[in-house]
């Protein structure tokens, strides 16, 4: 019942700490340098560029999360069954995990909607104003969902903290003396 999950627990909170902390890095730094740019477009250009940079990092990140909090879910399944608490939290966690996953990929789509659309090829500097009117929307949207990553990696830290506290011994007694009792409850 007292293994050790280092290696698990590395992945798990070095892949979240560098997806959260690269998301809002990238939510204040880039995008607030390439909003600081006289040239709207060259900015969305910078801002287009560093955010490539950074995706596969980002991805090796986002893999090493879910490698190490699959590997922990799977090595604290009796916990998840039998503790008072632990079952709500783990839907919990894995339900805002997929948001966070799916803002990461939305803001991917857009971003590289964005990268096309201030492209030297894109055609014009100006553009038409539709055309501007649509990248002005796209980016409203983007800064959305680059925002809501960190509100999301961050939800995570939490109850990651949560699942922590969850594995105090006593706290393991407390949980399954209740989850006992509730099913005696029922029967």
């Amino acid at each position: 019942m007292y293994e050790r999950h280092t290696l698990a627990r590395s992945l798990h909170d070095l892949g979240m700490g560098a997806w959260f902390g690269g998301s809002l890095m990238g939510a204040v730094g880039l995008n607030g340098a390439a909003r600081e740019w006289d040239d709207e477009k060259t900015g969305n250009r910078i801002a287009s560029i560093g955010w490539a940079k950074w995706t596969p990092a980002n991805g090796v990140a986002i893999a090493a999360h879910l490698v190490g909090a699959v590997s922990l879910l799977a090595s604290d399944f009796y916990r998840v069954e039998h503790q008072r608490g632990v079952g709500a939290m783990s839907v919990a966690k894995t339900a805002i995990t997929a948001a966070a996953l799916g803002a990461t990929a939305y803001s991917r789509v857009l971003g590289k909607k964005i990268e096309k659309a201030s492209s030297p090829e894109s055609g014009t500097p100006g553009g038409t104003e539709e055309h501007h009117r649509t990248v002005e929307d796209t980016e409203r949207q983007l800064r959305w969902a680059q925002w809501s990553i960190p509100v999301l990696t961050g939800a995570l830290t939490v109850i990651s903290a949560l699942a922590g506290e969850q594995q105090r011994p006593s706290q393991q007694k407390m949980g399954m003396l209740g989850r006992a009792a509730a099913r005696l409850d029922l029967d």
